[in-house]
């Protein structure tokens, strides 16, 4: 069915009218307003502003200054209950949130925003350019972060089953400001490569209120270098090498995770990064009750990313390969140019822009209404790497081109709330409409020079666009004075259009296809009760439903083996996600406790795995809908306050799941007798568990130690890859954390601290930091 009327700015009849009431009304509140305006001081989670039925977890600004060792905004969430973010290195732009029941491969599992302005790039599922943006956010900017589990609340899409991250940047009251150095360094060592890597940020913050007018301003410098996050391996041979072939000397033998014999040759994707984020934000109150506000971000990152061969010659100097021939590793025979084809730099320039546009009103009375329109663009994203051989290529020589330039997205959101009013009421009704436009540009170029050379021949390509209207409203229900239920519900239409896809085979025979248009829709229903059981007891159960439509990087990918190119699967069905939660929690002045019970199921969940395709006996990884995954499990969090001795506090959460593929009729077998069903899904540990005490004798001093551990994971489908030591393996891990914070006077702070203080190695697919030394000083004004 061709909707071509789907356009950003372009609704369907009833979302334009919910759309245009919210519009109208906000102004008329604008015209008409001459009450005095309430001020309310402290800061509530989106959860309790919204009365929003999900289980919410939060960190101020303040508690993440004195506990976490963190150089970038989505460290500050590094010991929330069951999140992770597989962030590999200070500076790092592929960091996907993993989530109770979701992997770190699945970024668009789960929901980042600031301030409304949706940091999820959702044009892709992965742990790639599908990662939030985080670095649009300086650390030293936000107030405070709320993580909401679950698809629970009809406010948001169905890419919120994992969880919901909304990061809330600071607003002055008066003229403020601050200025904040922070250095950290590692020392890393895995097999033949031993590096101090270096890291140094400056981060400067003003804002002032005069009148109506409130304005905020930030920038921030970052210079970081990386540990490898590459290896190159070649298959351990089983030839015997000739009597003429060059002896090479150097290779370290290892397994592969699957623990097939291999020979490491080097290490790659050093990279050196440095980011700069300017931003300014801008708040002005038309009247008492209406405020107005624009936010403008701009980011740019420059990364080089080097290889270091451990293999040597007979003479002594670094061997990289060669274009044809066998050298001699150990007594066996290798292909020069499959040791060549390991090494290989890379250089990535990006400048990315993202604006916002709110108007929010504000009544005494029953009606409050919210305006949010948003834009992020990638004004430049160009990666060059290089394909000639070392050492000539760190330099030099052939290559491609991959930009990225003019991939973004838009969005509109529009809120309205009804409060009953009265001495008991009832009711809080709250709805709204969504509008959001996904563009995915990517096209990768063949260059004759990788560092400096124009554009050549095209490569490959992988174009579209995706977009959803949605229509939702929830009514939050007070039966009686200790029971509330929230009902709600959320009508979403989809489509994917505009899809290309361009692809050259190693024969050189080049394939393009224009990709069909696909629509879907359908109304994801949200049920909770709670119950206040007793002062210090609340029970909670909620359940919901949600669809997650599929990305333009998962409908449009490129599939090229040999001299065979199948087209990509613009056909993958969205996922349909039926979660529910029963939580127990316990508060009291000095101690919290919550204990949760969860189920989830997923039907037609799209995951990355290995089949063969037709013409071919090579398998292949490609995303495909697998029928059915079931996650069950039980997380328990805590906090409590003056612990044997007053100002000790200890915090932490476990988090045990149960997550398998319970149906999967599309999996191939990749070695005989394998199966994926009753295998554990993908990036899922089954125990994950972090625990914080910090100690503050007085106003001045804060020290932290913390420990984060988690259990191993698998990547593949049928779990064949059982050797979790080595390159994209996944490993287990215990890590303990310090850090020590003084408060020197009003204006001076300094802290220091380690992570990973024991040096724990261990591998999540790359290897990760070491132990790393931190050091930071701030002065506020």
């Amino acid at each position: 069915m061709n909707r071509s009327i789907y356009r950003l700015g372009a609704l369907r009849p009833i979302a334009a009218a919910v759309l245009a009431c919210c519009s109208a009304s906000v102004f008329a509140q604008a015209a008409e307003s001459t009450l005095p305006a309430v001020v309310v001081k402290g800061s509530r989670s989106v959860a309790e502003e919204n009365l929003l039925p999900v289980t919410t977890e939060s960190i101020t600004a303040a508690q993440a200054a004195q506990v976490i060792n963190g150089m970038n905004v989505e460290d500050t969430i590094k010991y929330a209950p069951s999140v992770l973010v597989r962030k590999r290195f200070i500076g790092d732009t592929n960091a996907p949130m993993a989530t109770r029941t979701t992997g770190i491969n699945a970024s668009a599992r789960s929901l980042v925003y600031a301030d409304g302005i949706l940091l999820s790039a959702l044009i892709n599922n992965n742990n790639g350019n599908g990662s939030p943006q985080w670095f649009m956010v300086a650390p030293e900017e936000i107030e405070r972060v709320d993580i909401m589990y679950g698809p629970f609340s009809a406010m948001y899409a169905g890419n919120s089953y994992g969880a919901v991250t909304v990061i809330k940047t600071r607003m002055p009251t008066e003229f403020e400001g601050s200025v904040k150095a922070s250095v950290a360094t590692e020392n890393f060592n895995l097999y033949s490569t031993s590096t101090r890597l270096p890291a140094g940020e400056v981060n400067v913050n003003l804002g002032n209120r005069s009148g109506d007018l409130s304005w905020w301003f930030s920038a921030n410098h970052l210079d970081s270098f990386s540990q490898p996050i590459t290896f190159g391996s070649v298959t351990q041979s089983t030839t015997a090498a000739s009597g003429s072939s060059p002896v090479i000397n150097g290779a370290i033998a290892a397994q592969s995770r699957t623990g097939g014999a291999i020979q490491l040759v080097g290490a790659g994707s050093a990279t050196h990064t440095l980011q700069d984020i300017a931003k300014i934000k801008l708040a002005y109150d038309f009247s008492p009750l209406v405020t107005g506000a624009y936010t403008l971000g701009f980011w740019q990152n420059n990364q080089v990313a080097t290889a270091q061969s451990y293999l040597r010659t007979a003479s002594g100097t670094p061997y990289y390969g060669g274009s044809s021939g066998n050298v001699n590793i150990g007594g066996n025979s290798y292909s020069a140019s499959s040791i060549g084809s390991q090494f290989s730099s890379n250089t990535v320039q990006q400048q990315h822009w993202m604006q916002s546009l709110s108007l929010n009103a504000k009544k005494q009375g029953a009606w409050d209404w919210e305006a949010v329109a948003t834009n992020f663009f990638y004004s430049q994203d160009l990666t060059r790497t290089s394909t000639g051989l070392y050492p000539a290529a760190q330099l030099s020589g052939t290559g491609r081109i991959s930009d990225a330039g003019g991939t973004g997205w838009s969005t509109l959101d529009m809120k309205g709330t009804w409060h009953e009013e009265g001495l008991a009421p009832s009711h809080t009704v709250s709805f709204g409409g969504h509008l959001d436009q996904y563009k995915l540009v990517n096209p990768t170029y063949n260059t004759t020079d990788w560092m400096n050379g124009a554009n050549g021949s095209l490569y490959s390509d992988s174009r579209g666009k995706t977009s959803t209207e949605a229509l939702w409203a929830q009514d939050a229900w007070r039966w009686s004075p200790s029971v509330v239920a929230t009902i709600g519900g959320r009508f979403e239409w989809w489509r994917a259009y505009d899809g290309y896809n361009f692809a050259t085979a190693s024969s050189g025979t080049t394939y393009a296809i224009n990709q069909p248009e696909v629509t879907a829709s359908g109304f994801s229903p949200k049920l909770s009760l709670a119950w206040q059981a007793s002062d210090l007891w609340s029970v909670t159960a909620s359940f919901g439903k949600a669809l997650r439509f599929p990305t333009v990087g998962e409908l449009y990918q490129n599939i090229s083996t040999g001299s065979t190119y199948t087209q990509a699967n613009p056909y993958l069905r969205p996922e349909k996600v039926l979660s529910g939660e029963l939580a127990f929690e316990r508060n009291t002045a000095d101690s919290k406790l919550r204990i949760s019970l969860f189920e989830e199921h997923v039907r037609d969940a799209l995951i990355s795995q290995t089949s063969t395709i037709t013409g071919t006996t090579t398998p292949t990884a490609f995303t495909q809908n697998v029928d059915a995954t079931r996650q069950r499990g039980i997380e328990i969090a805590g906090q409590h306050d003056d612990v044997l001795v007053k100002g000790l506090q200890l915090s932490g959460s476990v988090t045990w799941v149960d997550a398998v593929i319970t149906e999967n009729s599309s999996y191939v077998a990749t070695t005989p007798g394998a199966t994926s069903v009753g295998k554990r899904v993908p990036y899922v540990p089954q125990l994950r568990a972090t625990v914080v005490a910090t100690y503050r004798p007085d106003d001045q001093w804060a020290g932290t130690l913390a420990g984060r551990f988690s259990r191993r994971m698998y990547a593949t489908v049928d779990n064949t890859d059982t050797n979790t030591s080595t390159y994209q393996g996944f490993d287990g891990y215990f890590v303990i954390d310090t850090r020590i914070q003084y408060k020197v006077d009003r204006h001076w702070t300094a802290s220091v601290g380690i992570d990973n203080l024991t040096n724990k190695q261990y591998f999540l697919y790359h290897a990760f930091p070491q132990r790393t030394l931190y050091a930071d000083l701030k002065y506020t004004f």
